[in-house]
């Protein structure tokens, strides 16, 4: 597919070396956009393969100027995917490109045509292509940050129940079972499976001292709050991160996902890395979740940048 200045590709799986120049494109366009490109998920699935996956390329003369990826297993809900134009390659109509091919991707496998796309960073670039293709936004998803150095609330954990750090390969199950109940309204949370997981466990950023599991007195997990660490990039020192915190069903209300967030608040507060202390903490929350975002506004989070979904 094309238009006289450049052509789509598209794969099931890309090879490494279009890999390492995708990925290398999405850091240089991190960077100068403020937000990146493509999500933790996204970044995985294009380094490992997923079935029911399309990756998306746009070739320009020896280069790879743009890049598409477009999530197909979702029966429920229709194909999702993500893109972005190489920062150098801007302005030549290789975004309608990929937007294009994505469309004829989804049609060519969903009955209604349905198509939702992630655009990180709520930039008017994105908003005009979504408004040309007839794509309406739908979600938002807020990235906030706060002071590593503020205030916590004093907290304390229900009665009969304790914290722990997580065991690779002794705590799996349980964790994936809570983790289905918590995020049972949340399907790219919840449905994680044993190689989601694998994978993360397997990243260089995993630390094991940093996701906090919470027991009650049968040794039954009820709630958990999962860390992480960003390390340094470009001027910006390395941040921490409040990556997952999920509460059994039968134990919200008292008191622990509360509990939860400041353990891990705490831990982050007291950890380094490479480059130094961590200045900052940031997590992702949907706008609409009300009781959420009330909960990290008084725990010291504003919203940093925004992320829209649009779907046709």
């Amino acid at each position: 597919m094309g238009d006289g200045v450049g052509f789509v590709e598209g794969f099931d799986r890309l090879d490494a070396a279009d890999v390492a120049v995708v990925l290398g494109l999405a850091e240089e366009a991190a960077r100068g956009d403020g937000a990146a490109p493509l999500s933790e998920q996204t970044r995985l699935e294009l380094r490992h393969g997923a079935p029911g996956a399309r990756e998306l390329l746009v070739r320009a003369g020896d280069g790879i100027a743009g890049y598409a990826h477009l999530d197909l297993a979702d029966a429920d809900e229709g194909p999702a995917g993500e893109l972005f134009v190489a920062p150098g390659e801007r302005g030549k109509g290789y975004g309608r490109l990929l937007v294009r091919a994505m469309l004829d991707e989804a049609r060519a496998h969903d009955a209604d045509g349905r198509v939702r796309v992630w655009a990180h960073g709520k930039s008017p670039a994105a908003e005009h292509l979504a408004a040309e293709f007839g794509f309406t936004a739908f979600r938002e998803l807020w990235q906030m940050r706060r002071a590593v150095g503020l205030a916590l609330p004093e907290t304390q954990a229900p009665p009969g129940v304790t914290v722990r750090t997580f065991v690779p390969g002794q705590d799996d199950d349980a964790w994936l079972a809570l983790n289905a109940k918590a995020f049972a309204h949340h399907p790219e949370q919840g449905a994680w499976t044993h190689d989601d997981l694998r994978r993360r466990i397997a990243e260089p950023w995993f630390d094991p001292a940093g996701f906090f599991l919470a027991e009650d007195e049968a040794g039954r997990l009820v709630g958990f709050h999962w860390t992480k660490v960003h390390p340094a990039a470009g001027a910006e020192g390395p941040l921490g991160e409040v990556y997952v915190v999920g509460v059994d069903p039968s134990a919200q209300g008292g008191g622990l996902g509360k509990m939860l967030t400041a353990v891990g608040l705490t831990h982050l507060a007291q950890t380094e890395a490479d480059g130094g202390p961590l200045a900052e903490v940031l997590l992702y929350v949907d706008a609409d979740n009300e009781a959420a975002v009330a909960v990290y506004t008084r725990l010291g989070f504003r919203v940093h940048t925004v992320d829209v979904m649009y779907r046709r």
